[in-house]
């Protein structure tokens, strides 16, 4: 039984690992080419996010914020998904140990620890908002 828990675990961790590249949006960078066609027609654009220099800095600042906050969001959801099977495993040893402290211990310890991983993604992703609030007020 639990060389089979051992191995989904282990399966749907390679999984998810192998699938977190196709979940991060792809940012492309063409404020070189905007910027670009702009001086050299030396066209004077009001207006224009295209021809601005700040407005694509702030653009590429909200790109950036907004990938973070998406690798964020993402691990922090594996995290919690890993949180809740192990609490789950945790339960099932604590079940099955049979009245034995050793492995009544050990299941609470896999409860204990797997709440604690919750409290510390939580956190996480608070303190990650605080600071890149922070970070981009003006």
């Amino acid at each position: 039984m639990k060389e089979i828990l051992k191995r989904s675990i282990l399966t749907l961790s390679a999984m998810a690992a192998l699938m977190l590249p196709l979940a991060i949006p792809v940012t492309v960078a063409a404020q070189g080419i905007d910027n670009g066609l702009c001086s050299g027609a030396d066209l004077k654009v009001t207006g224009s996010s295209n021809c601005d220099p700040q407005a694509s800095t702030a653009q590429a600042e909200s790109k950036v914020d907004q990938i973070i906050t998406t690798v964020i969001n993402i691990f922090s959801l594996v995290v919690g998904v890993i949180s809740v099977i192990m609490i789950i495993i945790g339960g099932l040893k604590y079940i099955t140990s049979g009245g034995d402290s050793g492995n009544v211990s050990g299941a609470k310890n896999t409860i204990l620890y797997a709440i604690i991983g919750l409290v510390v993604v939580a956190l996480a992703q608070v303190i990650v908002k605080f600071v890149l609030g922070q970070v981009t007020k003006p």
